[in-house]
């Protein structure tokens, strides 16, 4: 029995134990092991599979410069995959709806594309602080309002994609009862 609409947020307990815990760490039961064998058997050919279908999907758009990403983004995905469709599970606990993995996900992500681009086009990057066309008075204002939206930036995003979240699973706890 709830005994409030955001009781479904809190991380259930079986004998004491977070189930957070084990909702982090069952994607990793997902991954290939390491063996002297090129395929082992019908699951890992299945994994293998899968891990490269994702890589090639998310390198389509990228120059060869940007392949370096793939073990970053393709592990990114697959964990924030596994661990959403684990939510789908009765009696188990999203861990995405919490601002505090959101955010644990958003700000090194967004410090490495801010300092990549800014190591490797300072230019363009520190272009964006200043619209073109901008009346020489106001150049000192809209950089430090620039400078405060873009370092705001993964808080608001992490926020809000946290507030959509829990909005849509309170509508539908709404909804059901």
């Amino acid at each position: 029995m709830n005994l409030s609409f955001f009781d479904q947020f809190t991380s259930p307990y079986l004998l004491g134990i977070p189930l957070i815990l084990l909702s982090v760490l069952f994607p990793t039961l997902l991954f290939p092991t390491p063996n002297n064998r090129w395929v082992t058997n019908r699951l890992s050919t299945l994994q293998l599979w899968l891990l490269n279908l994702i890589t090639k999907q998310l390198m389509i758009p990228l120059n060869k410069k940007g392949h370096k990403w793939a073990l970053i983004l393709t592990s990114l995905m697959i964990l924030l995959l596994t661990i959403n469709l684990l939510g789908l599970l009765p009696y188990t606990f999203t861990p995405t709806t919490q601002l505090s993995m959101n955010m644990a996900l958003a700000f090194p992500l967004w410090l490495a594309t801010l300092l990549t681009g800014l190591r490797n086009q300072p230019t363009t990057s520190l272009g964006h602080l200043l619209p073109e066309g901008t009346p020489t008075p106001l150049i000192p204002a809209l950089i430090m309002i620039e400078t405060a939206s873009l370092l705001i930036r993964p808080l608001a995003l992490g926020v809000r994609l946290t507030a959509n979240l829990t909005a849509g699973h309170l509508l539908i706890q709404l909804i059901s009862t």
